[in-house]
């Protein structure tokens, strides 16, 4: 049982960490003057710490999902998302481990084998740290803590850089002649421009986007294992 996977997260909604954020930016070492020191927190504060609050959509402490796409085997893709994103992810992270639950059988005695591009240390990750935020149980065999290159994980990117190496998808699909990211949409988009789709309210266009990098990711898996080669 394959089950490809691509999750979207977006930063902390929470205004306490925002602030917190905030108040922890400094000037940097250069300058050792009050008055310069002043200076420049006068001029970047707010853009320094808008950018290191963007950085928690890759942190599962503080950061959120907001869409979950995902299939089985040759299946169409399944994707978990809500317009009232904002008191949703609770339910997304529900439905989706009650899916992955109907979707297993048991009697096999195989474990699925989960596929995404750097899903070992984000998406799982991520779901995995997210789940115990919020109290959600996932299944147990979801491969949480497993390496890149254990059985139960099929890691497009470490299958073509190699272990601590690193592709983007693009560069991927694009030597692979797939189509990019954003292109079911017509709109350039990656991970760290989910957040403005869904501030301005597109989280559809964002579940169209990981439903296509599913896609995107199947594909490359059977190009990786010669399913359709001569």
């Amino acid at each position: 049982m394959n089950i490809f996977l691509d999750i979207e997260t977006i930063p902390a909604q929470d205004p306490k960490v925002k602030q917190v954020i905030a108040d922890g930016i400094t000037a940097p070492g250069q300058y050792k003057k009050a008055e310069s020191i002043k200076e420049w927190l006068d001029a970047n504060r707010e853009s320094a710490a808008e950018e290191e609050w963007r950085k928690t959509s890759f942190d599962g402490g503080f950061g959120h999902v907001c869409c979950i796409s995902v299939a089985v085997n040759d299946g169409e893709v399944k994707t978990f998302v809500s317009p009232d994103w904002p008191n949703a992810e609770k339910n997304i992270l529900a439905d989706f481990f009650q899916f992955l639950h109907d979707n297993y059988d048991p009697s096999r005695q195989t474990p699925p084998v989960f596929i995404g591009h750097n899903v070992a240390d984000f998406d799982l990750r991520f779901l995995f740290q997210r789940a115990v935020v919020l109290g959600v149980r996932p299944p147990h065999f979801l491969p949480v803590g497993a390496k890149s290159w254990d059985k139960s994980l099929f890691d497009t990117m470490t299958e073509w850089a190699g272990y601590k190496g690193r592709v983007k998808l693009d560069k991927l699909c694009r030597v692979l002649g797939l189509d990019l990211k954003g292109s079911e949409i017509g709109e350039e988009i990656d991970g760290s421009k989910v957040w403005d789709f869904v501030r301005d309210g597109k989280i559809d266009l964002v579940a169209k986007y990981c439903a296509g990098d599913v896609e995107r990711v199947r594909h490359i898996f059977n190009r990786m294992n010669f399913t359709d080669a001569a």
